[in-house]
């Protein structure tokens, strides 16, 4: 009896998942609970083991696919697998048989049961692209035409904004043909590519006999790779011109996970930037060729310079900025921050009385809470706050909601809460959609004046800075005070000078009388 290999339930807020490498080719013998082939996400890896003892039967998504929960990935034969191993036997033995005739004669047919050493051109595709992707770019080819390549050898990476898709050639042969050169954007089912099954390398059978034997070789390497690697991070290793075998992996069975390649990559700035300096101190003048690198851009790059564009050309963005003492909210905290952790269990930091003073700001100037929607001006009578949260992914605004009903307890937890899930890489896509208004931090990296861009549909954006001690004059006389830039970016369409000025004085007054925050007055 068949059983279907399926793949397992994927993580929350994950839609699909990568076949990275399948340990098991079909017509071995497996044992219950062998691992069959790992599952890649962006977040984790996924096992698949075998459900009984028996023989893998057949592969129905091979290495580079996008699969999804509960897909049938492969079938498993129960029984001792004597029949299929006979079956592999003989197929080896026609294989050795067509081997020893080809040697004979090239001109002799095959006989064995394997019909594609006949030259019989067969077509290299784009695989199916996942939901909500309409195309794809071609990334990396990793043979040239003319190579020898084997069956199921990676050939060509394509690039989605989502995942990175590996092809693999149909059988062994030779690259005959490349349709479509790296950079060129292919749809679902496109022919990319020509293998000539059975065909040889080069003009003579010494040329033929030294490229299969590199392309064993570097075949044996990739394979390594794979095993070390998932593909999302091989497309992040060529990135950086790094090799698997670079990094040190940290993942289960020495797997190279992307937090190795990041801290890799850090270590290597590092230690750049001190090699550089010694030199700069011991040597004056620049020496050796000042070569330069360009690389295309990744499609998720593409992706961000388009938004952001996006948001650049289609708002009428404005800043308007004002500054405050942060004095009285510091005061404050370092009252009561020791009894505030005791009570609520959560520190109380800044964000808590921001949030607060955004939202009864937006309360006092609708217009600022409202987005355009075509021709039309849509106004929410509620508040969520998307908050700005770095990840080692990048920077991602998930949304703290119904702030209007929440305390300044309650605004911290869920603020620590959203940064814990970015930093791990939890959040949910329902975490990161919505939100009418965002804050954004810079004064955690040391920026002290900046003008934030807009996060579209919002009309607004307020930017946060670092804080610093300068001379200011109070009631006559210069007092040293801890002081606060803030930025206010708008979509003048919408919100008019007026408003996004008292927006803005208005948020500075309740954060420097915060007693008024917490009385609701």
């Amino acid at each position: 009896m068949a059983i279907d290999i399926k793949v397992p339930q994927l993580p929350e807020s994950v839609a699909d998942a990568t076949i990275a490498t399948w340990h098991v080719k079909p017509g071995d013998k497996v044992s219950r609970d062998q691992n069959l082939v790992d599952i890649e996400t962006d977040k984790v890896v996924l096992e698949v083991v075998a459900e009984a003892d028996g023989v893998l039967g057949e592969i129905t998504a091979e290495e580079g696919t996008t699969v999804t929960a509960e897909e049938v990935i492969g079938k498993i034969e129960e029984g001792d697998g004597a029949s299929a191993s006979d079956d592999k036997s003989d197929d080896k033995d026609s294989g050795d048989d067509k081997k020893s005739e080809k040697k004979e004669s090239d001109s002799s047919e095959d006989k064995g049961s394997d019909k594609k050493g006949s030259g019989e051109k067969m077509e290299v595709k784009v695989p199916q692209l996942p939901e909500s992707v309409s195309d794809a770019t071609v990334s990396t080819w990793h043979v040239k035409a003319g190579d020898a390549v084997k069956r199921d050898q990676n050939l060509v990476d394509i690039e989605t904004d989502k995942v990175v898709l590996e092809v693999v050639a149909p059988a062994d042969g030779v690259l005959a043909e490349i349709k479509h050169e790296e950079g060129a954007t292919v749809g679902a089912d496109d022919v990319i590519g020509i293998v000539e099954a059975g065909g040889s390398a080069g003009g003579s059978s010494s040329k033929s006999e030294e490229s299969k034997s590199e392309s064993s070789s570097e075949s044996k390497e990739d394979d390594g790779d794979n095993e070390v690697a998932g593909p999302a991070v091989r497309r992040l290793l060529g990135e950086h011109g790094l090799k698997p075998s670079d990094v040190k992996g940290t993942g289960k069975g020495g797997r190279v996970t992307k937090e190795d390649v990041e801290k890799h990559v850090k270590g290597q700035s590092s230690s750049k930037s001190s090699d550089s300096s010694k030199q700069q101190s011991s040597q004056p003048a620049v020496s050796g060729d000042r070569e330069q690198k360009r690389v295309p851009m990744t499609r998720l790059r593409k992706r961000i310079a388009e938004r952001l564009l996006q948001a650049k050309n289609d708002t009428a963005m404005l800043t308007t900025f004002n500054e405050i003492n942060m004095k009285p909210i510091m005061d404050l905290r370092k009252k009561y921050k020791d009894v505030f952790e005791e009570t609520h269990g959560t520190r109380l930091g800044f964000m808590g009385f921001y949030v607060k003073a955004v939202t009864e700001a937006l309360k006092r100037f609708p217009d600022v809470n409202a987005s355009i929607d075509g021709d039309d001006i849509v106004y929410h009578n509620f508040f969520d706050i998307s908050i700005a949260v770095s990840t080692p992914r990048g920077l991602v605004t998930p949304v703290l909601r119904d702030t209007d009903r929440l305390s300044i307890a309650d605004m911290e937890n869920g603020i620590r809460d959203l940064a814990i899930k970015g930093r791990d890489g939890k959040l949910t896509m329902d975490e990161m959609q919505g939100g009418n208004f965002t804050i954004t931090n810079g004064g955690v990296f040391g920026s002290l004046l900046s003008t934030p861009i807009l996060n579209p549909p919002q009309s607004a954006i307020l930017g946060m800075h670092k804080i610093q001690e300068r001379a200011m004059v109070v009631d006559g006389k210069i007092e040293i005070l801890p002081m606060m830039y803030l930025a206010l970016s708008y979509d003048h369409r919408i919100i008019d000078g007026k408003q996004s000025v008292g927006f803005l004085v208005t948020v500075k007054e309740l954060l420097e009388d915060p007693q008024r925050l917490i009385l609701d007055i």
